[in-house]
C-alpha cells in the first residue's frame, strides 16, 4: 500500500491534484487507515501513471476518463480509444500550425523596433493593434 505522498513522488503528480482526481472519480477512493491516512494499492498507482501520461500527451480529462472506462473492453468498443488518439493528433497538428503563425508574427513584431527610443515604440504599437498584423494568428479561446 502506498501513501498519497509516495504516489506523488512516484508519478510526479502533486498531492492536491491526486485529491482532485479522486473527487472527479478518475481514481478510486483510497482505503483509510485508523489514523485516516489514505492508502493506495498498485492498481491506483498504475491508474495515476496512466492519467499522468495522458495529461502529458495533452489529453483533456474527459478523454482520459473515456479511455479509463474502456478498461477490460474488447472488439469494436476499443474503436473509441483510436478515435480519441486520432482527434488528439488532429488537434495537435492544428496547434502546431497556429504556433507557426504566432512565431512568424512575433518575429515580425520583435524586429519592428530600430532600437532607438525617440519615437512611438513599434513593438508596443504592434501589440496594441491587431489590424497591423500580417495575417490570422489568434489562438482559439
Amino acid at each position: 500500500m502506498h501513501s498519497i505522498g509516495e504516489l506523488s513522488r512516484r508519478t510526479g503528480v502533486k498531492v492536491p491534484t491526486i485529491r482532485f482526481y479522486e473527487d472527479k472519480g478518475l481514481l478510486p477512493k483510497p482505503h483509510r487507515t485508523v489514523g485516516n491516512q489514505r492508502r493506495y494499492d498498485d492498481g491506483a498507482l498504475n491508474r495515476l501513471q496512466f492519467i499522468r501520461h495522458g495529461r502529458d500527451l495533452g489529453l483533456p480529462l474527459t478523454d482520459i476518463e473515456a479511455l479509463l472506462s474502456l478498461e477490460g473492453a474488447q472488439g469494436p468498443d476499443l474503436d473509441r480509444a483510436h478515435e480519441i488518439a486520432e482527434r488528439q493528433l488532429i488537434d495537435l497538428r492544428q496547434r502546431i500550425v497556429q504556433l507557426r503563425r504566432l512565431e512568424v508574427e512575433l518575429t515580425r513584431i520583435s524586429a519592428a523596433c530600430d532600437g532607438t527610443h525617440d519615437h512611438v515604440c513599434a513593438v508596443l504599437h504592434a501589440f496594441g493593434n491587431h489590424d497591423a498584423c500580417l495575417g490570422p494568428h489568434a489562438a482559439k479561446s
